[in-house]
């Protein structure tokens, strides 16, 4: 279950019973298949990048997904396809908030 106030989630490559999920490009063909879900809609060459709501990334060395919680209000089918791709591959969620990178020295 996701909480109301989860800012983002983030769907884990391992599953429940610890398992690497495959195939390894999972991330980014889910990203991918979320391109079109982005703020202002759909545009021409929108497919060429990850939209903002659906960014894959490497945590502590896990590919996840990570899915902003304005999908939700603006894309509800989108965020129940997420919710259910996950749930579906016994993939491990969490809620939390990605912080941006350190400035470089």
């Amino acid at each position: 279950m996701v909480s109301n106030d989860a800012k983002e989630l983030f769907i884990q490559g391992i599953t429940r019973d610890g398992k690497t999920f495959r195939p390894s490009d999972w991330a980014e063909r889910l990203a991918g298949v979320m391109s079109q879900f982005r703020p202002g809609g759909a545009h021409p060459g929108s497919h060429l990048s990850y939209s903002p709501w659906c960014i894959p990334t490497v945590v502590n060395g896990v590919k996840c997904v990570v899915v902003n919680r304005e999908l939700r209000q603006l894309e509800p089918m989108a965020w129940d396809f997420v919710l259910h791709f996950a749930r579906d591959n016994d993939l491990q969620v969490a809620e939390a908030c990605l912080l941006p990178d350190p400035p470089k020295s």
